[in-house]
């Protein structure tokens, strides 16, 4: 089975030379998102917690294409710049994910693409 790009105008375009996501089999594999208007371009980023919401939105979207919701997630991956955001991300990352969250590391890296705060990606799977 050939694996399938997904691609919506709901989320942001890709800045680099990678896909928004690509489902293989019954997995899907979403690019780490950030705080980017998808019409504008422009960062979402008045604060951390703007931001961590406009990153869930864009995740959304693109699992939204390609038949996936939040419920279908089992692992994300967090990149922030300054780990003392860990707890207002997390209050933002935790209203997608009411019950059954999904694995996850957060990891405090030096800098992200536009110089955003927060960059999230995820996993997905359907049975």
């Amino acid at each position: 089975m050939a694996n399938e790009i997904i691609f919506t105008e709901e989320a942001p375009k890709p800045i680099g030379p990678y896909s928004q996501a690509v489902k293989a089999g019954n997995s899907l594999y979403v690019s780490g998102q950030i705080a980017l208007d998808p019409q504008t371009g422009e960062l979402i980023n008045e604060n951390i917690t703007e931001e961590t919401h406009a990153v869930m939105k864009n995740m959304e979207a693109v699992l939204r294409k390609a038949g996936y919701g939040f419920q279908d997630v089992v692992k994300c991956s967090i990149f922030v710049r300054n780990m003392g955001d860990f707890g207002t991300i997390n209050e933002a990352y935790g209203v997608y994910f009411k019950s059954n969250p999904p694995a996850r590391e957060t990891v405090e890296v030096s800098g992200l693409p536009k110089n955003v705060q927060v960059e999230i990606s995820c996993i997905a799977v359907k049975d």
